[in-house]
């Protein structure tokens, strides 16, 4: 099953024909691998492997394996009484000592290696975008907010920091969900090389860049599938929290930031001013399918003894469908990214507009300097901040009625006598400098290499 929003590429690495022609790759190998034992002809072996290359896997192809299927009610043996046909006399050798799973999991595991190197070219493409972002905004004042309420200030280059950090982290969990999955087994019906070969499986596997599983019963361990379902969960929840972030960011009341709005787009068949952050809207509803999926890969651990097939139809759903949707949601929000709208102005507005308030720490902690108990210290600027919050409160902001600006948090402060006793008036305008929280900001670009 491959989702409507799908990438050329992903889309056919996951698309029926190429499922069989890597199933006719394993087969192919294993039959040379068998020829070097003297398991079957030298001769036989390379007139498959000639007849393999020339053999078309296209719709007539995979027509011709639906029409056997729905007599014998198992793909594999469908697909291999397809290539026996083509390849006449020969095709008695194809499928020499081996069960289906031996093909199925192998060459499953090449289409995942695949795809989570897809999925990592996407992925540095968006982490490039970030780190110009963080670079170029590293000193773009902002308001940071702490369950949602104004905090203290802080850049948004710090914020695409963050985000730049974590794509590092999902770029190191796609690596070694990538090294767990790179593995093929060729080790018969239940794992004990009866009828092939241990040569076979570690031939089989070198020529895909496999490495063989040290054991296996009829399948590979579905541990495997589910850290590299959960490797995908982790990256699409943290494109969900980015996509988040910039929801919030572009509320009416907020607008500090907002995805692109493009020539000749409509944000509402009603309403002709709206611009909607519908792509990271998107994105985020797009993760909960992938969370949901790597779910579903936990419960496919459980399989009874040494196999049963609960997990063989949920895998045809969820790997596909996942390596897809992380692919189209990187290259949808790394779009997003690309031509993001940042208002600066507006983060600053946003970081004035309680009047001071985001600096109460500062306050608190000059007071401490100056010789003041903290927690003398904390009931004055608090006192303070709660009457000024009061008061916006009754004038429904910053300024009155009039458009008189309600006395702000410095004037409040310079008026206390406490305060004065122990600030100067230097100091105490000192403490309301944004830039004062931006000196150690060059640590963490320095950790990031930016």
């Amino acid at each position: 099953m491959i989702p409507r929003y799908t990438r050329p590429v992903m889309a056919e690495l996951w698309s029926t024909a190429n499922r069989y022609r890597r199933w006719l790759k394993v087969e192919v190998l294993a039959c040379q691998a068998q020829a070097r034992l003297g398991r079957i002809p030298a001769e036989a072996a390379e007139r498959i492997t000639r007849g393999a290359a020339a053999m078309d896997i296209d719709d007539a192809f995979v027509a011709e394996v639906e029409e056997v299927e729905r007599v014998v009610r198992h793909d594999v043996i469908a697909f291999v009484t397809v290539v026996a046909r083509r390849l006449g006399e020969d095709g008695r050798y194809v499928h020499y000592g081996l069960t289906s799973y031996d093909v199925v999991d192998t060459a499953l595991s090449s289409l995942m290696v695949e795809a989570v190197d897809i999925i990592r070219s996407g992925l540095d493409e968006l982490s490039t975008v970030l780190a110009d972002l963080a670079v170029r905004h590293r000193r773009t004042l902002m308001v940071a907010r702490t369950h949602g309420v104004h905090a203290e200030p802080t850049t948004f280059g710090l914020k695409m920091a963050l985000w730049y950090s974590d794509s590092l982290r999902n770029r190191e969990r796609l690596l070694r969900a990538r090294e767990e999955v790179a593995v093929g087994r060729l080790a018969g019906a239940v794992g004990t090389y009866a009828n092939v070969d241990p040569s076979v499986e570690a031939y089989v596997c070198e020529k895909l860049g496999l490495r063989p599983a040290a054991v296996s019963t009829q399948v590979l361990q579905r541990d495997r599938h589910a850290a590299y379902l959960s490797a995908l969960a982790l990256l699409a929840s943290c494109l969900d929290r980015y996509a988040v972030e910039i929801r919030h960011l572009q509320r009416t009341e907020v607008r500090e930031v907002e995805e692109p709005f493009h020539e000749g787009q409509k944000g509402s068949s009603a309403m002709p001013h709206k611009r909607n952050p519908v792509g990271c809207e998107q994105v985020s509803g797009l993760a909960r399918l992938v969370r949901a999926n790597a779910a579903a890969a936990l419960e496919n651990i459980g399989l009874w003894h040494e196999r049963d097939i609960s997990n063989s139809s949920v895998e045809r759903v969820i790997i596909p469908d996942s390596t897809t949707l992380v692919d189209y949601m990187l290259a949808r929000f790394t779009g997003i990214m690309k031509g993001l709208r940042v208002h600066p102005k507006r983060m600053l507005r946003n970081l004035e507009a309680t009047g001071g308030l985001v600096y109460s720490q500062r306050v608190l902690l000059a007071l401490v300097d100056a010789g003041l108990p903290r927690q003398e210290a904390y009931d004055i600027v608090q006192r303070h901040a709660m009457e000024l919050w009061r008061e916006m409160d009754e004038a429904g902001g910053p300024t009155d009625e009039e458009g008189r600006p309600v006395d702000g948090f410095h004037e409040r402060l310079a008026a206390d006598p406490v305060v004065r006793r122990h600030l100067g008036p230097e100091a105490l305008a000192a403490c309301f400098d944004p830039e004062w929280y931006l000196r150690n900001a060059g640590v963490i670009f320095e950790r990031l290499g930016l």
